[in-house]
């Protein structure tokens, strides 16, 4: 996550031009099956917003980005949410949420990276709180831009998220190419 590229207003609008057509909706409909409405959900990487806008219609959302740009302008854009600057990996906050999500966000995460906001995750979940997150599929590991891309497979992420969560929805989806996604949804134990 500390790469330069969401750091500047030029990276940042690059970024918001070609995910202008992408969102997690389909992703945020597997999860209400899951998490009541009106839940408390803990965003990590909101971006531009696009997803936040999608589960604010039906929870209680807390955005959060390490860019200090794309928290300017969540702000600015939708001034009765809350935003928190926040590092992926540590997620220093004291709030505790119903349920934490993000989009293709935790794969710029280093494995030990990945493995400290899994523990700060379980953390900063009630019980029986629920995480959603989607992932490149693969093994490999590339920068794209300056910025890690950490892909996963089922087993990998099995073995990240399955001791402190009982993972409830594990499935390969496609995004932009066949099969090249995957969607983990777990319960804290």
């Amino acid at each position: 996550m500390k790469g330069e590229y969401y750091k500047t207003k030029e990276s940042v609008d690059e970024y918001i031009q070609k995910a202008k057509d992408v969102n997690g909706k389909a992703l945020i409909d597997q999860l209400i099956t899951y998490l009541q409405p009106t839940s408390s959900v803990l965003e990590i990487g909101s971006g531009p917003g696009t997803d936040w806008e999608i589960l604010s219609a039906t929870y209680q959302v807390t955005g959060s980005d390490f860019s200090k740009e794309f928290i300017q302008r969540l702000a600015k854009k939708f001034p009765n949410g809350t935003f928190l600057h926040l590092d992926a990996s540590t997620l220093l906050t004291a709030q505790k949420f119903d349920a934490i999500y993000s989009n293709k966000v935790l794969h710029h995460l280093t494995d030990e990276e990945l493995q400290h906001s899994i523990h700060r995750q379980f953390d900063l979940l009630n019980d029986k709180g629920i995480i959603c997150h989607s992932f490149w599929k693969g093994e490999e590991t590339e920068y794209f831009k300056g910025l890690l891309v950490n892909c996963h497979t089922k087993e990998s992420l099995n073995k990240f998220f399955g001791q402190q969560f009982e993972l409830i929805f594990l499935e390969e989806y496609s995004e932009f190419e066949e099969k090249d996604s995957l969607l983990l949804i777990g319960m804290k134990k």
